[in-house]
């Protein structure tokens, strides 16, 4: 299985686990069928999040949750940054303005990558 495609199943089971309600469509959509940005995106996030887990020499699993969920939300924000002159507000909302949900999903998927590190 390729990287982006563990990144966008990890989102999915996460929203489908923390998100209250019915999930909008577009965040559970299957990978291939998602825009060619955010494959792209989901691929560097997963590259950034294994080699930065690489680089701690695997101390990276003593950050807490909320420290890993922040680390691929920023990462997100980057590559929403690096696909769009000007991204949605939601797209690059800071750490404390996104939804509880969404922050468990993020830690979620720091942890999935740490499985296949």
């Amino acid at each position: 299985m390729n990287d982006g495609r563990i990144f966008r199943e990890a989102w999915i089971d996460g929203v489908n686990k923390h998100c209250p309600g019915e999930p909008k469509p577009g965040y559970v959509t299957p990978r291939d069928e998602t825009p060619a940005w955010e494959r792209k995106a989901a691929t560097a996030v997963y590259g950034q999040v294994r080699d930065f887990i690489q680089v701690s020499g695997g101390h990276a699993a003593r950050l807490t949750r909320e420290q890993k969920g922040r680390f691929v939300a920023i990462c997100w924000t980057a590559q929403m940054f690096r696909h769009f002159e000007d991204p949605k507000p939601g797209y690059v909302a800071d750490w404390s303005d996104l939804p509880v949900w969404q922050q468990e999903t993020d830690a979620d998927i720091f942890e999935r990558i740490e499985e296949t590190v």
